[in-house]
Formats: structure tokens, C-alpha cells, sequence
């Protein structure tokens, strides 16, 4: 049975219905899958450039500590070494990629995954047009509680709108984001996702199958 939900306007108010394409929003939750995706974009984000110096690269003296014999002390022949404050660092971080792959169907799969979790919790807000005729947080904030209450949102775009963007940054439980740019991590970090009705349009021709 396809889910149908109501069309809100900004202050909140239902003006009409809309069904959801099933073969988006009701496949079977895989959850293995949206972890895999998951993992893959986090690691994907790090840039890898953390670098501990060896005891080869420490700027230090290279001559010998103390004498070899007669102090009673263990035979040293360099402060570089690990075992001192200020040496090097055995078996420190390098440079590396931790980039992974994962094919372009799986992650599509894994995205219909995360959006059917948020229909089958209520999770998604369709609204009729999302505008602003100047930026402006106060009145975005009014927005968003009329639509989805103190729960985060993550709203979706369709095209570029500054006011629109402008009045959302800097609400710290909400985040914009273009429709095309849907991706696995915000769709599990926001309670709801928000959908203007051409970024909806957006996403069924993007994922549909």
C-alpha cells in the first residue's frame, strides 16, 4: 500500500496530499547496507595528513647523551630515541588514504533504505513551497516549529534559494541541503526530513527505479 502524506504550507496547515513512490520509500530497510554507506562516507571525509616524526626526523642533537660506561646507566647513544620526552614516536600515525568504495547502486539502494526508515517513522514533512522574501533566522525558526515541532530537520532543496539558506545556517538542529546532494549521513543525523514538493520531484527522478 503506497504511503500517502499531507502537503503542509509554512505556517503548517494541511492544503493537499501527495504519494510516496513506493519503490522509494517502502523497500525493505537494509541496515547493513546504510552502515556500509555510512562507514564508507566518513572515512571518505578524512583527510589522512596526520604525521608523527620518527626518531630519524626529530630535530636533535646527534651526539651521544652521556659516556657509555662508568655512570651506572643504561648504554644510550641518542636522546632521538622513543623511550625519551622530546624523541621520536614509535609506531606513529602517517600519512594514508582512507578512502573505500562502494558501487553507485548500492549506494542509491542504501539511500531508498534511509528514506523508507523515515517514512515508516513519520519522519518525512512535505511542504507545499519553502521561500523567504529576505533572510531571516527568527522566522525560519517559526517555520520549522510549525512543520516538525524541537525535533532536528534537514531540509531539502531543490535549487539554490540564499534567503532560504541564509535563515537556516545558523540554527544549530537544522541543515540545507540540495536535493541532488542526498546523502546517507545527514538522512541518519536529522529526525526529520524536510521536502518542498520540486525537491521531492527531484529525488524520484534522481532515485527512482
Amino acid at each position: 500500500m503506497a504511503i500517502k502524506l499531507p502537503v503542509k504550507n509554512m505556517r503548517g496547515k494541511e492544503v493537499g496530499e501527495v504519494e510516496l513512490p513506493t519503490d522509494i520509500f517502502e523497500v525493505p530497510v537494509n541496515v547493513g547496507l546504510m552502515h556500509q554507506a555510512y562507514v564508507r562516507q566518513m572515512a571518505n571525509a578524512r583527510l589522512g595528513t596526520h604525521n608523527a616524526k620518527t626518531r630519524g626526523e626529530v630535530n636533535r642533537t646527534k651526539q651521544k647523551w652521556y659516556r657509555q660506561k662508568g655512570t651506572g646507566r643504561a648504554r644510550h647513544g641518542s636522546r632521538n630515541a622513543p623511550t625519551f620526552v622530546g624523541g621520536g614516536v614509535s609506531h606513529g600515525p602517517r600519512p594514508r588514504k582512507y578512502t573505500k568504495d562502494m558501487p553507485k547502486k548500492m549506494r542509491r539502494e542504501a539511500i531508498r533504505s534511509a528514506l523508507s526508515a523515515k517514512a515508516a517513522e513519520s519522519g518525512i514533512v512535505v511542504i507545499d513551497n519553502l521561500e523567504m522574501q529576505s533572510p531571516k533566522t527568527r522566522d525560519m525558526a517559526d517555520v520549522l516549529y510549525n512543520l516538525v515541532g524541537d525535533a532536528s530537520a534537514l531540509v531539502l532543496l531543490a535549487d539554490v534559494n540564499e534567503n532560504v539558506q541564509l535563515s537556516i545556517r545558523n540554527l544549530d538542529d537544522a541543515r540545507y541541503l540540495r536535493a541532488m546532494y542526498l546523502n546517507i549521513r545527514d538522512l541518519l543525523k536529522y529526525d526529520m526530513v524536510i521536502m518542498p514538493l520540486d525537491a521531492l520531484e527531484q529525488i524520484t527522478g534522481w532515485l527512482g527505479k
